[in-house]
């Protein structure tokens, strides 16, 4: 297939372009800034975009599908209104630029898909969420899923099959959520965060990009799509695994006041949670390869490490 990521040098996007390209798909990667070198891969090819001048839909004629992941990292730093209003922005920037680009192509892709995140539930600690719920959450990020999504939705106006992939708190070595959640297990010093009940609905990377590619081959599948384990764990157990597969102690908690005091209303990330279930993934057939938390982390965590 002939795919275009945009936000293809991300955490996910890395790691989606890297299996991608593994299968023998060609990848065309949208980027402001063009490599100063030649790609060691020749299945792989880079496109400028979102610059004047740019014009991306002239070297994307005959893309399979388009797969939009761009946008300013949630979990980077402190949510000031300056930077919300850019996480906000960015997101909508990409995603009409994406739908620009589709617009104004002589041969629509078969399949639009953008990212999307499970915050659109706003948080609970006795609900369960799956693809049929439909309240949206009244805080920051729902708020934001919510509108990011009804941008990504017009890609149906075009007649393109749209998914909406709603990531949870996804788990890799280099990247995402993890490395930062066992820093204190390393200095031994990790333990409960804030109330310890609130839901972790988690996901390992690598059933992240086989989900998207799962999503890109299979068309009965449509719409949102949470991608997140079957399991999904409370917090302090989440901890209770990580001092397990690490062989640390989890005995120092970190009370809701200390955490909102560092992260302001970031803080909503860790001591709030949701639980979510992938039901619409496992009805289409999808088989998790990282089902329990444990066995996932025992992947990612390398304990000669610590």
């Amino acid at each position: 297939m002939k795919i275009a990521i945009a936000g293809g040098t991300g955490f996910v996007g890395s790691a989606l372009t890297s299996y991608l390209l593994k299968k023998g798909h060609h990848i065309y990667i949208l980027t402001r800034k063009l490599p100063t070198t030649t790609p060691s891969n020749k299945n792989v090819h880079y496109v400028q975009w979102l610059l004047p001048g740019t014009s991306p839909e002239k070297e994307l004629g005959g893309i399979d599908a388009f797969i939009n992941l761009a946008g300013e990292s949630i979990n980077s730093g402190r949510w000031t209104e300056e930077r919300k209003k850019r996480i906000l922005s960015s997101r909508l920037q990409a995603t009409q630029a994406a739908i620009d680009i589709v617009s104004k192509l002589k041969e629509i892709p078969e399949v639009f898909i953008n990212a999307s995140a499970i915050g659109i539930y706003g948080t609970s600690n006795s609900r369960t969420f799956t693809e049929e719920s439909t309240n949206v959450g009244s805080d920051f990020l729902a708020t934001t899923v919510h509108t990011w999504e009804n941008h990504a939705l017009k890609a149906e106006g075009l007649g393109i099959r749209t998914v909406l992939t709603r990531f949870g708190i996804i788990l890799g070595e280099e990247d995402g959520a993890l490395p930062r959640m066992i820093m204190p297990y390393k200095f031994f010093i990790g333990g409960k965060v804030g109330s310890g009940n609130q839901w972790l609905s988690w996901v390992h990377i690598d059933d992240v990009v086989k989900s998207i590619e799962y999503s890109l081959l299979h068309k009965s599948i449509q719409g949102p799509i949470n991608i997140t384990a079957p399991q999904p764990i409370q917090m302090n157990d989440f901890g209770t695994a990580i001092a397990k597969v690490m062989k640390r102690p989890h005995w120092l908690p970190v009370p809701n006041f200390a955490l909102k005091t560092l992260l302001g209303e970031m803080s909503i990330l860790v001591l709030e949670g949701q639980r979510v279930l992938p039901e619409k993934l496992i009805r289409n057939g999808y088989h998790f390869h990282y089902e329990s938390l444990e066995q996932a982390l025992t992947n990612i965590i390398q304990s000669d490490k610590y």
